[in-house]
């Protein structure tokens, strides 16, 4: 797991004190409450992954190119201290954003809980769907990863979310599993609605009868397949706009540069607009804080058209 992100002196106020608390700062403090943020020091830290910030922030950065070096620094820690992210090579009023934007992107490593999910029976729940993941297959690792991030935006959205949101964000995509592990096959639907509407119906029930097994009640089973059978349409209930606020903010957060490089540029079109359009107007500043590929940040902007979003351009403070 994520815990720590380490800032070297020379980006840090004199005298080892903590970053000048600007906006970007108070608002990595509150997204991100699990994370401890202090200065690097000589002190022999174990665990810790060391990322040039600068080249984060490069013209045509993908993110993408960051993915196997971050996830595979956090699956070799050993000690049960989690991994300590350094960052280096950014000037200190660029320091909050570029930690923002990377802790975003890799907030599934974090594994933030809250009192619905602090318990042994959301530990169930969590090794079931591990389970189910054959790690050999690099699609199968995508949809893993974006499960976990899925379940984190939706902490971030809604500190308070029940059980069966905290589930349904595991288990939304849970069909792929079994239709989709070795090559996708979404872009060959004729009806791309109807598609994505079955995917969702048979995930729900699936989802169901994995729930059963690590001993969730029936309500809440019932619950998350409302959830889930209903998450590739908005609708008016809470629940089911923060479950698909967070699915589309991950796909934009995370997997949308995989996406463009997996799929024809047609489709990544069809996808990021029909992505943007499951998201909830005021939620679009988000994308403002994601790092994103140049190709994906082209055909966002095009997507957003006359829409107004606060800002497309990285922000440095």
């Amino acid at each position: 797991m994520l815990r720590q992100l380490l800032l070297s002196e020379s980006d840090l106020r004199a005298n080892g004190a903590s970053p000048v608390p600007t906006g970007a700062f108070v608002l990595l403090a509150e997204e991100f409450p699990t994370i401890t943020v202090q200065p690097h020091t000589q002190c022999d830290i174990p665990n810790v992954l060391r990322l040039d910030a600068q080249q984060w922030r490069a013209p045509g950065f993908d993110p993408f190119d960051w993915d196997e070096q971050v996830f595979g620094a956090a699956s070799e820690c050993r000690g049960g201290k989690g991994l300590a992210v350094h960052l280096l090579g950014s000037p200190r009023e660029a320091l909050g954003g570029t930690a923002l934007e990377i802790l975003t992107r890799y907030q599934g490593l974090v594994g933030r809980r809250n009192a619905a999910s602090e318990r042994p029976l959301f530990d169930a729940i969590l090794a079931r769907h591990l389970s189910l993941h054959d790690f050999s297959k690099p699609l199968v690792v995508a949809d893993y990863r974006h499960a976990l991030d899925c379940w984190q935006w939706v902490l971030r959205l809604a500190p308070r979310a029940d059980l069966a949101l905290q589930a349904a964000a595991l288990f939304h995509d849970v069909e792929r599993l079994l239709s989709e592990p070795d090559a996708r096959v979404e872009h060959h639907a004729p009806d791309y609605q109807a598609f994505k509407q079955a995917h969702a119906a048979h995930g729900a029930d699936v989802a169901c009868r994995l729930l059963a097994d690590v001993g969730v009640d029936e309500g809440t089973r019932e619950r998350v397949r409302w959830l889930i059978s209903r998450h590739e349409r908005p609708e008016a209930d809470v629940c089911l706009k923060l479950l698909n606020d967070a699915d589309a903010l991950s796909f934009f957060s995370l997997n949308a540069s995989g996406f463009a490089r997996y799929f024809p540029l047609e489709h990544t079109r069809r996808k990021v607009d029909y992505t943007l359009k499951r998201l909830s107007p005021g939620q679009r500043w988000r994308l403002a804080r994601v790092r994103l590929a140049p190709r994906v940040r082209r055909l966002l902007e095009e997507a957003l058209g006359a829409i107004t979003l606060p800002s497309t351009q990285q922000e440095s403070a």
